[in-house]
């Protein structure tokens, strides 16, 4: 997990450039809609291109590496074994070691096939989930999650 010092200091390092930021989860499981409700809570209020890919992210390549970006940031709930709304920021490398997944598609398939596609550096916001059933309300834990690294990013993108 990182601290919100620590987690505004890595955003002002990887938010640079041309910016995809690709919101990834089922809105109707959750906490696995944390990475569309990241997207919709930022994408009128940051210089950078946000893409909420729901649970097929798979569908949303062609889109992304036509905008040619330099930083493409993945957001999603994922199993990082942390507390329940901890969050951590995964790069690539980190990426391709894990098999965590919460949808169809495996991250390592998903950051090879980007990779073979653009020259961007690819990172992970993971959020740990306490819910994933279908039909349920996103936690109060991610909620505050969600709340604190919406306003972290916008600081840093307005800053």
């Amino acid at each position: 997990m990182h601290t919100e010092t620590n987690m505004r200091n890595i955003f002002k390092n990887i938010i640079k450039g041309k910016t995809v930021i690709v919101g990834i989860g089922n809105i109707t499981k959750g906490d696995d809609g944390f990475g569309p409700a990241f997207v919709e809570k930022i994408k009128d209020n940051i210089k950078a291109v946000c893409i909420d890919a729901g649970s097929a992210p798979e569908n949303y390549i062609g889109k992304i590496a036509r905008e040619n970006p330099e930083t493409i940031l993945l957001v999603d709930a994922a199993h990082l074994d942390l507390l329940m709304g901890q969050y951590r920021l995964l790069n690539s490398e980190d990426l391709l070691k894990s098999g965590f997944t919460t949808h169809d598609i495996s991250p390592r398939m998903l950051i090879e096939y980007l990779g073979s596609q653009t020259k961007a550096e690819i990172f992970l916001l993971g959020v740990q989930p306490q819910n994933l059933s279908l039909g349920s309300e996103m936690s109060d834990s991610v909620k505050k999650s969600l709340e604190d690294l919406v306003k972290l990013i916008k600081e840093v993108n307005n800053a």
